[in-house]
């Protein structure tokens, strides 16, 4: 396997703003569950210090770009289980489709692969693996 494609210097991937743009256009977001401060796509939103794993999601129309390391999972049975409570949830995720997580909960939502590989707005180059919107409605 090659590890390049599961490592990175950081687990945060900065979504492109053309593609936030795009989709905010489509749904109209109106929380950002996992964010920095100077990141943040909505004016309701979480960063770490508010763990937005630990809060309610409510009904909101939420967009996460959640951290690509091993907590992926936990953040994707949050946005399954935040649909299932009411909340439409789009999340912009590696294309893992042979992970654990892929499997029990991307798999279920809407899936929409993105063509060729992001360039994620905190990077000189595009990433190392493929992308995909995957939407919980």
């Amino acid at each position: 396997m090659d590890k390049i494609h599961y490592m990175s210097k950081s687990n945060d991937w900065e979504t492109p703003l053309e593609l936030y743009r795009n989709l905010n256009t489509e749904f109209g977001f109106t929380l950002d569950p996992c964010c920095t401060k100077e990141n943040a796509k909505c004016t309701k939103h979480f960063t770490s210090t508010e763990n937005g794993l630990l809060q309610d999601w409510g009904e909101n129309i939420v967009f996460m770009n959640p951290p690509y390391g091993g907590e992926i999972y936990s953040w994707m049975k949050k946005a399954y289980e935040s649909f299932l409570n009411g909340a439409v949830v789009v999340c912009l995720v590696p294309s893992r489709t042979d992970t654990k997580w892929w499997h029990e909960f991307a798999m279920r939502g809407k899936i929409r692969f993105l063509k060729g590989r992001l360039k994620f707005s905190n990077s000189k180059n595009s990433a190392p693996f493929p992308s995909a919107i995957v939407v919980f409605r």
